[in-house]
């Protein structure tokens, strides 16, 4: 049953059935705007047969450049942050849901602002939970060939043509991140702030796995294979917490902000 302070429109389906598409943050609504493709593909397929590229794809920078403009000037005055990644796949009835609201609502009450990509599912669960404790709830969209566009707890929105662009974002305003449950995008953009931090290209902070049944695969993947076999080292794996708990969510990202903001001090994380 839909709560009275829950939007009845679904965030995941455009009104009225009309096409919406976003470039940008540019909003495009009817069948003539509608491509398949999107931004990222054309910049990275190589299709052409002569070198066009030489004259168009230089000018494609300007673009990039005002992405990267746009973004930080959104965000440059941001409160401390935490970025929450997870499937857009979430029902709104799952348990996964529901722990995405809670940890949303935890963090804002903790003093911090909540990113996410702005989608459906665990991202949308963030955001709500944010939104409805009067946290910032920060959305960071992107365009994608099927139609999503920002879920309705968003405060500040900023839609992205060029998912690289998007994940500087994610990183470069974020004291931690926390994890939900889910697919490629989620271990992408996991994986992605793991190298960052294991390669010291940003500050050691937390990198939290929320949900222990749907991450214990991975961890004994990372522990049996990539440790085994030398692929990694043993004490990379201290660079993920592995919890159920909301609470100790908010302890680790807490304890983190604490032992950083003292010369030589970092967070060593409880094994798991």
């Amino acid at each position: 049953m839909t709560s009275p302070s829950e939007p009845k429109r679904n965030p995941q389906q455009p009104s009225r059935g009309v096409r919406r598409r976003y470039r940008g943050p540019v909003r495009l609504q009817g069948d003539r705007f509608y491509e398949n493709s999107t931004t990222d593909q054309r910049l990275l397929e190589n299709t052409d047969n002569g070198a066009t590229w030489l004259h168009r794809d230089p000018w494609r920078v300007m673009r990039i450049q005002a992405e990267f403009v746009e973004g930080f000037g959104a965000l440059a005055e941001l409160e401390e942050a935490v970025t929450v990644f997870g499937s857009a796949r979430l029902e709104r009835d799952s348990a996964e849901y529901a722990q995405g609201v809670a940890v949303g609502r935890a963090l804002a009450d903790a003093g911090y602002a909540v990113i996410t990509g702005g989608g459906p599912g665990a991202m949308e669960a963030a955001n709500r939970g944010a939104k409805e404790a009067d946290g910032l709830s920060v959305g960071l969209g992107i365009e994608l060939p099927f139609e999503q566009g920002l879920n309705d707890w968003v405060d500040l929105g900023i839609e992205f043509r060029y998912f690289f662009v998007r994940k500087t974002m994610f990183v470069k305003y974020a004291q931690a991140f926390v994890c939900l449950p889910g697919g490629f995008g989620t271990l992408d953009e996991l994986f992605e702030a793991l190298t960052l931090v294991q390669t010291n290209k940003v500050t050691r902070f937390p990198i939290i796995l929320l949900g222990s049944a749907f991450w214990s695969g991975l961890m004994e993947w990372i522990r049996g294979t990539l440790v085994s076999r030398g692929m990694i080292s043993p004490e990379d794996v201290d660079l993920l917490h592995v919890t159920d708990d909301v609470a100790e969510v908010i302890d680790i990202i807490t304890r983190s902000a604490v032992e950083l903001s003292h010369p030589g001090g970092h967070l060593t994380a409880e094994p798991q």
